[in-house]
């Protein structure tokens, strides 16, 4: 590191094992998911705020350029981002994510959010079922889906045009996986990130002609931007840390461990004690991931700078 100009300067602290140990590729992946998790529910929180005065696609338009723009300005992706096959590939998993997120956001508009929640699900939990290879897999697989159904405590009730939406938000979600692997494989995994965002929100950005109230509100563009933060960079991060540590079955698996942070950011924030049911199905996630085998993709690697 360059020091700075004048009689200031930095010195760079060596990185010791006691500091390697917060590293967040020390960290291990059901951590950084309880991280990504809590970030992701607080900026749930300030989203239910906003769908008071903008549309759910909207408010899921807006997280996506927040997330964007703060991404393109951190990493500054080179040249090389922006053109061929990488470029490609970002589009599609940014597109893969904007969708995602809005058609959940317009499923909780019209279901309740456990339905959703339980509905969404399907794509992952199909994603992992693809990828077992012994009976401890689907075991553990099994395991995950109940206690996520426990969890969301899901109720059928709703629109035929919600469920449709929540079955979409799934599909979506399991493409994210997919592609999100193979972003994160290429070695520069966050820079795509931050490429593929911004071709999704130019691509969706017909919407911005029902954002006009953030024009003239700094309040819900804060609180915009906040979500974009908190729903969007701050769990996309650490989604491509974990991407370069982890299969896409056990990254699937371990997504399942969301409903759970959820619970506990509900009962610590919210007071919000979970039920019987609820408590069951946390226990029922937290083995599954404890019974799910290890693959020789699970070896941890240096994660992106």
């Amino acid at each position: 590191m360059r020091p700075f100009a004048g009689a200031c300067r930095i010195s760079v602290v060596p990185l010791t094992a006691r500091t390697a140990r917060l590293h967040p590729g020390r960290l291990p992946a059901p951590a950084l998911f309880v991280l990504g998790g809590a970030s992701m529910y607080v900026g749930a929180a300030i989203a239910v705020v906003l769908f008071d005065e903008l549309p759910p696609a909207v408010v899921a338009w807006l997280r996506l350029v927040g997330a964007a723009a703060l991404l393109l300005a951190w990493r500054r992706p080179g040249r090389d981002a922006w053109r061929g096959r990488r470029l490609g590939l970002a589009a599609g998993f940014g597109l893969a994510t904007a969708l995602m997120n809005i058609a959940f956001y317009e499923a909780i508009a019209r279901l309740p959010l456990g339905t959703a929640v339980a509905i969404e699900f399907c794509g992952p939990v199909a994603v992992a079922a693809i990828g077992s290879r012994t009976r401890r897999d689907v075991a553990a697989l099994a395991m995950a889906a109940l206690g996520v159904l426990l969890i969301a405590d899901v109720q059928w009730s709703g629109s035929p045009s919600g469920v449709l939406l929540a079955l979409t938000a799934a599909a979506l979600w399991a493409g994210y996986i997919v592609l999100g692997k193979r972003v994160a494989g290429g070695g520069a995994g966050i820079d795509d990130l931050a490429v593929g965002l911004a071709v999704a929100a130019v691509v969706l950005s017909p919407l911005a002609l029902r954002a006009a109230p953030v024009v003239h509100s700094p309040r819900l563009l804060l609180l915009a931007v906040g979500v974009g933060v908190l729903s969007s960079v701050v769990p996309y991060v650490l989604d491509q840390v974990v991407l370069r540590r982890a299969g896409r079955a056990r990254f699937a698996l371990l997504l399942a461990l969301l409903p759970a942070t959820a619970s506990v950011v509900g009962l610590v924030a919210l007071r919000q004690v979970p039920r019987a049911l609820e408590a069951v199905g946390i226990l029922a996630i937290v083995a599954a991931v404890l019974l799910r085998t290890r693959e020789p993709a699970d070896r941890p690697v240096e994660p992106p700078a």
